[in-house]
């Protein structure tokens, strides 16, 4: 792989500064942006830190400034809560709320946070899905997105259908235990 013509984009973001350990990006920065060599500007992190609407607003300016009004991404890396959410799409809110504006700024009430997410037209435009789902305490959600009734707004992990992608689920032992 030549890193050096990678960009990386984030799928959702906690609404904290970049430095703090609960970030996405922090996180991602520190087990693997910063062992390869990714130029600094090809890494487009989501700003956390700055007003939530405003940030999703910037965000979703940079991906259409990049991709236009249907983002077609090569791989979108993906994990799936033990409530079933992925990204930043929770139980309870219609995942497809303002799926046009490619970002939005949700309140997730079950951690009590303003978190950043790209929605499904991003997630479901690309060529490749992948979700990575580990814990047993996953087991139920994960049978009940793949095998159970389409309630996506129960299990937002349903929604990710990419009709011109591939989906690829990486799941563990413990995971698929149900």
């Amino acid at each position: 792989m030549r890193w050096e013509a990678v960009h990386v984009y984030f799928g959702d973001e906690r609404c904290v500064p970049p430095d703090n350990p609960q970030s996405n990006y922090h996180t991602a920065k520190s087990t693997l942006l910063d062992a390869v060599p990714i130029p600094h500007a090809q890494i487009h992190r989501m700003r956390g830190e700055i007003a939530p609407e405003q940030a999703a607003l910037e965000y979703a300016r940079l991906l259409r400034d990049t991709f236009g009004e249907a983002p077609h991404l090569d791989l979108v890396m993906l994990g799936m809560g033990a409530d079933g959410h992925t990204a930043s799409l929770f139980p309870g809110d219609d995942p497809l709320t303002d799926d046009d504006a490619l970002v939005r700024a949700t309140y997730a009430e079950s951690v009590q946070m303003w978190r950043l997410t790209i929605t499904p037209k991003v997630i479901n435009g690309a060529r490749e899905v992948v979700f990575g789902v580990s814990g047993k305490e996953k087991a139920a959600a994960l049978k009940a997105v793949r095998e159970g009734p389409r309630d996506p707004t129960q299990y937002p992990a349903q929604i990710v259908h990419p009709p011109n992608g591939r989906l690829l689920w990486l799941v563990d032992t413990e995971a698929a235990s149900a």
